[in-house]
């Protein structure tokens, strides 16, 4: 995944925003004021952080050499992933989408609403 491909999935989703704390390299991409994904786009190699359940988050470390604790984040809740194509893009897609899903189920049912988000189990 290119850091252009990063900031675009990021981006798609309704709400987000890509915001700059930390200075200028390190993009915080948030909904609602909440961040769901974190990376230096310029940095080699690139890497992506994301919002996990616990219990996937080991899992995901188990299986993927390119997956591990969060770099300098709450690391039971945060996984970092460095982009180095052993990651199939597919799944870091989804582990982004899990991040924003995880942060918009948070968030009050007005916001929520707001957004235009359903909450998986609502859905049917």
């Amino acid at each position: 995944m290119t850091p252009a491909a990063l900031r675009k999935t990021c981006l798609g989703f309704p709400g987000a925003r890509e915001e700059f704390p930390f200075g200028e390299e390190t993009s915080v991409f948030k909904v609602a004021g909440k961040m769901f994904a974190l990376s230096a786009l310029g940095a080699r190699p690139l890497r992506v952080s994301v919002k996990c359940d616990p219990d996937l988050a080991i899992q995901l470390r188990l299986d993927h050499a390119a997956i591990t604790a969060g770099y300098h984040l709450n690391k039971k809740h945060w996984n970092t992933v460095v982009l180095d194509g052993s990651v199939p893009d597919q799944l870091v897609r989804e582990m982004i989408e899990d991040s924003y899903d995880l942060v918009v189920a948070g968030l009050s049912r007005r916001q929520q609403e707001k957004l235009k988000w359903v909450a998986l189990s609502q859905e049917s």
